[in-house]
């Protein structure tokens, strides 16, 4: 007894072309290069449990990808990259409490000595530096903890994007 059969996916020869080269690519993140042949073996006419057994993913996985892709048929190439097709949809969850440029100058603050904003102190502390940064403005409160964790990832999550 077979199961439902999935939805057709069809690509042009110019698509499907871009995509067997963009899973070719070396700098290719892998799990870009899993999602395009899904896409591909899709196309090709298999059926999600084929393709969960020939890429060794799961069912579940296959019918996603294969139905996110259908989701944006109707977008043009120009408009939809296959990199933006192809990555996460957004996470849910609460949107960020601090800005880029309030992390900005919380770090910029943790860099500077506390003596030149009047503590009296040599090396700051998570309580010093939550305390400095509600005084300044920056923010309205904090705690020392996660100002502690914002500098721990803000160095390099935050400020890669003023260079980037």
């Amino acid at each position: 007894m077979q199961g439902r059969q999935p939805p057709s996916l069809e690509l042009d020869d110019k698509t499907r072309q871009t995509l067997q080269n963009y899973t070719r690519r070396h700098l290719t993140p892998q799990q870009l290069v899993l999602r395009a042949r899904i896409v591909l073996l899709a196309a090709d006419g298999k059926t999600n449990a084929q393709i969960g057994r020939e890429m060794q993913v799961t069912e579940d996985t296959a019918r996603l990808w294969r139905n996110r892709w259908l989701s944006f048929a109707g977008i043009p190439m120009e408009e939809l990259s296959i990199d933006e097709r192809l990555e996460d949809a957004p996470r849910p969850g609460a949107p960020a409490k601090f800005s880029a440029e309030q992390v900005c100058q919380i770090v910029a603050l943790a860099c500077e000595a506390p003596e030149k904003s009047g503590r009296p102190i040599s090396q700051w502390t998570g309580r010093e530096l939550a305390d400095e940064v509600i005084v300044k403005g920056i923010v309205e409160t904090i705690s020392p903890r996660h100002v502690g964790r914002l500098l721990k990832r803000g160095i390099s999550s935050h400020i890669s994007f003023v260079t980037g």
